[in-house]
């Protein structure tokens, strides 16, 4: 297994200018007939139609700042470029930052706007720039690099997902990204449908999981341990849903890679609409360190040789 590729470069400057601003051309058509999510609305989102995400052609910026609270390869010493996007894909019940993710939180922001926030990023000495929450508008956001590659941009670019992709988008960003970091959130639909209101999550979410992985391979690091290509998987445990959580892991070391980067994150706790609520009894209280160790230690039986967990677990 090699992990160090000290000499790699961002994938969007191996393309050429001409072929950077083609391919925000072809995404941005996308918008007409929006398919950009697993939701595939088919909304016009250029003539003020919104689907899932609820937002026409526009992106919305909640905040850009370096980010010292990301995994060790990714914020190292200068931290994590991160350019949080309002209105998520996804509609989790217990998401932290439902007033973001849901509430639209954020100003809009052109690409130029959002290519002068990465260049921002880098000058403060960021070691990548991450989108968070991406998906819905990743026009403006293909956009944006090839506007600020042309002005001297050459940090690795970070897609900070929720797995609800669709392969034929991830295609199109092929050459844009550097690394696919997808939470991967669930194998039971019927738990997807309910905590986070997306159907079909699981077939969505490991299609996209090898298109990403066949894309950019596993993760590699140069020779301070930051990433500069690859897959990078994150995986929430859930109270009362370890069966799912392994089976997650199961598909990873299975049908992706054993040498997958995977964050196996314990930090689960009631929030938005969960606490006291009938409904969401279920996911009501934080995760049990038996539940966490016993996804951990199958991870461990299942031959993945890059986990990351949380400490005091």
């Amino acid at each position: 297994m090699t992990t160090d590729a000290g000499t790699d470069t961002p994938n969007y400057l191996t393309l050429s200018s001409e072929e950077r601003s083609a391919r925000a051309a072809t995404l941005r058509e996308h918008y007409r007939d929006c398919d950009l999510c697993g939701w595939d609305c088919r909304v016009d989102r250029t003539a003020g139609e919104t689907g899932a995400c609820d937002l026409e052609d526009v992106a919305l910026v909640a905040a850009a700042h370096p980010h010292h609270g990301e995994e060790p390869v990714l914020r190292g010493h200068g931290g994590s470029g991160t350019i949080f996007l309002a209105n998520c894909n996804l509609a989790c019940v217990f998401c932290q930052n439902h007033d973001i993710s849901q509430g639209g939180r954020g100003r809009e922001a052109s690409p130029e706007e959002i290519a002068e926030m990465a260049l921002d990023l880098q000058a403060r000495g960021c070691h990548n720039v991450n989108f968070v929450s991406p998906t819905h508008v990743s026009p403006h956001l293909v956009e944006a690099v090839a506007v600020a590659a042309d002005r001297g941009l050459e940090i690795p670019i970070v897609w900070n997902c929720g797995g609800y992709e669709r392969p034929e988008i991830v295609d199109l960003l092929a050459g844009f990204v550097d690394v696919y970091m997808p939470d991967v959130k669930w194998v039971d639909d019927e738990a997807a449908a309910l905590y986070s209101k997306a159907p079909n999550y699981w077939d969505r979410a490991s299609t996209s999981l090898r298109r990403m992985h066949e894309q950019v391979g596993d993760l590699r690091t140069d020779d301070e341990g930051i990433a500069t290509g690859g897959l990078l998987v994150r995986h929430l445990v859930m109270p009362n849903h370890v069966e799912s959580s392994k089976r997650v892991l199961e598909f990873v070391a299975n049908e992706i890679s054993r040498d997958t980067y995977v964050n196996v994150m314990a930090q689960y706790r009631p929030a938005y609409k969960v606490p006291g609520s009938d409904r969401y009894a279920a996911i009501d209280r934080r995760v049990s360190r038996e539940e966490y160790r016993a996804v951990v230690e199958y991870g461990r039986e299942l031959g993945l040789t890059r986990m990351e967990v949380s400490p005091g677990y």
